[in-house]
């Protein structure tokens, strides 16, 4: 039973997650933008806030996109889960671990969440799965 819903359980996982991280990469582009991210990069002092500040965002999106498609999925999920750990330092860390008071439990979730679905294999709808599978076809056929 368990090996005929993982496909499907890796699926909603990956869009759920991938979801959270698109929005929030967006959020910093189109509507915080980049100026009031980076503003806020330097107010809890990230170094190299105006590079931060697009480098987090752009992760946060393209990350959010491959785990929703299921590509490269180790390198996203270990940059999201980098990502975060960098937030838990330098903005949750030191609210201690309610999400409800600013801490970093949501944070360590998606980072944890981020690093299983990165190294889960990503089911059978990965794009990462439908390459192997063809590269195991054509090593068959030849």
């Amino acid at each position: 039973m368990a090996d005929q819903v993982r496909p499907v359980v890796l699926l909603v996982a990956r869009v759920a997650i991938g979801v959270i991280f698109l929005v929030h990469g967006y959020q910093k582009f189109l509507t915080i933008g980049i100026e009031g991210t980076t503003e806020f990069f330097e107010s809890v002092g990230i170094p190299l806030a105006a590079l931060a500040a697009p480098a987090v965002a752009a992760t946060e999106v393209a990350g959010g996109l491959a785990l929703i498609a299921g590509a490269a999925l180790p390198l996203a999920g270990s940059l999201l889960a980098l990502n975060m750990i960098g937030a838990i330092v330098f903005v949750h860390g030191e609210s201690g671990f309610s999400a409800g008071d600013g801490g970093y439990e949501f944070v360590l979730a998606l980072a944890a969440a981020s690093l299983a679905v990165g190294f889960s294999g990503g089911g059978a709808f990965a794009l990462d799965n439908v390459r192997l599978r063809r590269r195991g076809a054509a090593a068959v056929i030849a």
